[in-house]
């Protein structure tokens, strides 16, 4: 049975990515709270201050000015203060949403790694789920959020302004408007295209730079370094321009605000001048207001120019949300099994699974007699993704605790692609069980806590090998294994004189294992499987690279390190060292 007949992901949309990474409402309503309050006190701050100014010029009684010293005071505080809040609040919020939105993308991409993505660029990836990710929280924080706080704040401010002057309400709502569509026409046919390319640009960067780090000893044993160096310079000044030419555009767009400003400015002086002089019939407000009318256009513009800002902002993030929902959004090949629902109806009694069920293996002791082997396969065929040819087609196999097995076989004859399709990498025909449980019916997770894989090429992480080993036993988040159960493990698989050598659990193993070999690596990975108490342990390849006198020794204390009441399935295309004569498994050439 093959667990790819559960495929329904649905296709990832641009606004499915977006409302993602937007937090809650209720995690929103604080930082607009503070938004609009930080805002209001900048309108508020400069007009009171102007009204202060010119009052202050008419020597009136100091009681009469007593309130205005205070609001001044109030709102110089309160702008700082709620600005701090604002800050605090929308970014808490935007961060935690984001952290969720990288998870839950990492998730996505895991299934699409063995075949959906090897169409694109290495740069190309990383930089969608790095960068383009993270451009994602300004989605909150950057665009809905200042038009929020701006409309509201510019409403409120006209409508104050409107209860003492309409005149001078009116010639701001005009002048406003005029400057604010223009600053948006110009922004949006300066920088809509350096948004596309912006993109781009990042990926070109990360891909030259990835390429160097990787292949830093070829380049450098060819002589290439010169030519790597300059595909980075050439990338980085792609970029900077891009950068460059996008602000320009904020540039010229706040330019054109603050021109804006100033004539609003001008026109309210104008238009009110009559009523000061008194060569106007009509009524008109006192010197200090007109004072104040006449200075609270460059507030409101101030707050105004955070929505040209959000709408260049809106057209970066809706890109990003785009290639992100095109990155997780890939088809899962049908090759790749998917997680199954944890809803879907439970095993039949015979251990056979309904389609869509979820089944665990059950933890049975393999000596009770009758009890069914570790694993069992029947006709088992395996495809790899984007090959019509299946790599493995029609084995059959019985692996019981205490037995090993060794698989063997040419170059491309589905060694690898076995392993990976007994831990649940790739998704298989036929029948494959563990524990007497259709593999294909038991979540991912469940299944690799009974078969382990130590890859060919094992991970090390860029820590020290306390951090490398410690998270294989901590299947419930306890912490782990303590140092002496680590150093246990490492001595059973021969590496005890060595870490003694080395300095203890605290020596540093490098970026992707750079300070150990290659044997030594294939022995911490084994470490971490006996930690991870793994009833099924797979070798791939443990020898891969090794020379045969050292081969031999590392296939004897491997074999040697794996407790005996697990079983091992041992692949390799060298030969085993005399002595060894477990069974074998020869899978042919590939087609």
């Amino acid at each position: 049975m093959s667990r790819s007949a559960n495929r329904a992901p649905a296709p990832a949309s641009a606004a499915s990515v977006l409302r993602g990474a937007v937090p809650r409402a209720a995690r929103r309503a604080p930082g607009i709270l503070f938004g609009v309050l930080a805002d209001a006190c900048v309108v508020g701050l400069l007009g009171l201050s102007m009204w202060l100014i010119v009052r202050s010029g008419e020597q009136p009684p100091i009681l009469h000015l007593t309130f205005a010293i205070v609001g001044v005071r109030a709102l110089a505080i309160g702008r700082a203060a709620f600005r701090y809040a604002e800050r605090l609040a929308s970014h808490d919020a935007a961060l935690a949403q984001i952290a969720a939105l990288r998870a839950s993308t990492f998730d996505a991409l895991v299934p699409r790694i063995p075949g959906a993505l090897d169409s694109r660029r290495r740069g190309e990836v990383l930089a969608t789920f790095v960068d383009d990710v993270d451009q994602l929280q300004d989605e909150a924080v950057r665009v809905r959020q200042p038009l929020v706080v701006s409309g509201f704040v510019v409403a409120l401010s006209l409508i104050a302004v409107a209860l003492l002057s309409p005149v001078a309400a009116l010639v701001l709502t005009v002048v406003l408007g005029a400057a604010g569509a223009a600053a948006v026409a110009l922004a949006n046919r300066i920088s809509a295209a350096d948004d596309r390319e912006l993109a781009a640009a990042r990926a070109g960067l990360v891909d030259a730079l990835l390429d160097r780090f990787a292949a830093a000893e070829v380049l450098a044993a060819f002589g290439g370094l010169g030519a790597q160096r300059r595909r980075i310079a050439q990338a980085e000044d792609r970029l900077a321009r891009v950068q460059q030419r996008r602000a320009r555009s904020a540039g010229l767009s706040g330019a054109v605000l603050s021109f804006g400003a100033g004539i609003a400015s001008l026109i309210i002086l104008l238009a009110l001048l009559p009523g000061i002089t008194g060569s106007s019939a009509a009524p008109a407000p006192s010197a200090p207001v007109i004072a104040a009318l006449v200075v609270v256009p460059a507030a409101v513009f101030e707050v105004f120019a955070q929505v040209p800002v959000a709408l260049a902002a809106r057209r970066v993030v809706r890109a990003s949300a785009a290639r992100v929902a095109d990155l997780v959004g890939a088809p899962i090949p049908i090759e790749v099994p998917t997680e199954i629902p944890l809803e879907s109806p439970a095993v039949s009694a015979d251990g056979s699974c309904a389609p869509g069920a979820v089944a665990v293996a059950p933890p049975r002791d393999a000596s009770v007699p009758g009890a069914p082997p570790l694993i069992a396969v029947r006709d088992l065929v395996v495809r790899r993704p984007g090959r019509a040819e299946p790599v493995v087609n029609g084995i059959d196999f019985e692996l019981r605790a205490g037995e090993t097995v060794v698989v063997t076989g040419e170059s491309g004859s589905g060694k690898t692609s076995l392993a990976e399709a007994m831990v649940g990498f790739l998704a298989y025909g036929g029948s494959y069980r563990v524990r007497g449980v259709e593999a294909a019916a038991m979540p991912p997770a469940e299944l690799r806590s009974v078969v382990g894989l130590c890859e060919q090429q094992p991970h090390l992480f860029d820590t020290d090998l306390r951090q490398n080993l410690r998270f294989a036993s901590d299947r419930d988040g306890s912490g782990g294994a303590d140092d002496a159960v680590l150093l246990a493990a490492l001595e059973r698989v021969g590496l005890g004189g060595w870490v003694e050598e080395r300095g203890g659990l605290d020596a540093p193993v490098g970026e992707r294992g750079a300070l150990v070999s290659g044997g030594q690596a294939q022995r911490i990975a084994l470490a971490r499987a006996i930690l991870a108490d793994f009833p099924v342990v797979i070798l791939d390849e443990p020898t891969a690279g090794v020379d045969r006198e050292v081969a031999d020794r590392l296939l004897r204390d491997l074999l040697g390190a794996v407790p005996p009441d697990r079983a091992v399935m041992l692949i390799t295309h060298t030969d085993l060292p005399d002595g060894l004569a477990p069974r074998r498994l020869v899978l042919g050439r590939s087609r």
